[in-house]
């Protein structure tokens, strides 16, 4: 049978993936060590994690005494919406591999390297207030509300992010503050027992919208898919107002927070 299958979500390789480059909050945890903040992480090929940790912190000196045998550690992202919902947290990733510090003679190279495709504030940090770590993957885990999966490294690494990833926060917020009567258009799409409650928008992907409904008792997640996917800001508009049965309904376009 040569029926067509219709993707209405992305993979889970592909949202970690998004996760990787949209979560401002990381952690690294090593043992040994009090975790600590990164000022910026960035996976790249073959499978490792290069991040900015203060040069002043244990985990860096931890890292320097273990030289190239490197060590067990985890960086833990936390994906938080940029809305102010009951519960703030979509995801958690942990990404556990050998964390190595990265010599002082090859810092320059790899931070250019790094910011060739990630331009980060951080990088400008390094030889000063920060130092270059990385972590060798190993093993990957997501966990949502729907509960936790593994990710195989390869998977993540050969993942594309989700083209909106920059701009779904702007857009969630734009959604929320101007056109929550779009949101509540979109949860009728729901079954009447998840539509009690406020209905506020929670992601945004080329493939659909989530929403949260915020209930008396307990918040349920919903995605509601686009009839095909996306791959720009118009149709991502226009799918929007397809979702809330108002095809021709103009002005939906995102702020400029920059």
């Amino acid at each position: 049978m040569n029926g067509v299958v219709t993707t209405t979500a992305p993979s889970t390789a592909e949202r970690v993936r998004s996760v990787c480059l949209r979560a401002e909050h990381a952690v690294l945890a090593v043992e040994g060590s009090a975790p600590v903040a990164t000022t910026m992480h960035f996976l790249r090929s073959p499978g490792e994690i290069v991040m900015v940790v203060p040069a002043d912190s244990t985990v860096g000196a931890v890292s320097f005494q273990a030289g190239s045998a490197g060590i067990p550690a985890v960086l833990e992202l936390t994906d938080h919406t940029p809305l102010d919902l009951r519960e703030p947290v979509r995801s958690l990733v942990w990404l556990s591999g050998e964390l190595r510090r990265v010599p002082d003679t090859a810092e320059r190279a790899v931070a250019a390297a790094v910011a060739s495709q990630y331009p980060h504030a951080g990088l400008l940090d390094i030889g000063h207030s920060g130092i270059l770590l990385r972590l060798l993957l190993e093993s990957v885990v997501v966990a949502d509300a729907t509960g936790a999966e593994p990710v195989p490294v390869r998977d993540l690494v050969n993942a594309d992010p989700d083209p909106f990833w920059e701009v779904e926060g702007s857009w969630l917020q734009h959604l929320d503050s101007d056109h929550s009567d779009m949101v509540e258009q979109i949860a009728r799409r729901l079954p009447p027992s998840l539509r009690i409650g406020r209905a506020r928008p929670l992601s945004i992907d080329r493939y659909g919208v989530g929403i949260r409904v915020e209930g008396q008792g307990q918040d349920h997640d919903v995605r509601v898919p686009f009839a095909n996917p996306v791959s720009d800001v118009t149709e991502l508009g226009r799918a929007l107002r397809v979702l809330a049965g108002c095809p021709f309904m103009n002005g939906l376009r995102a702020r400029d927070h920059h």
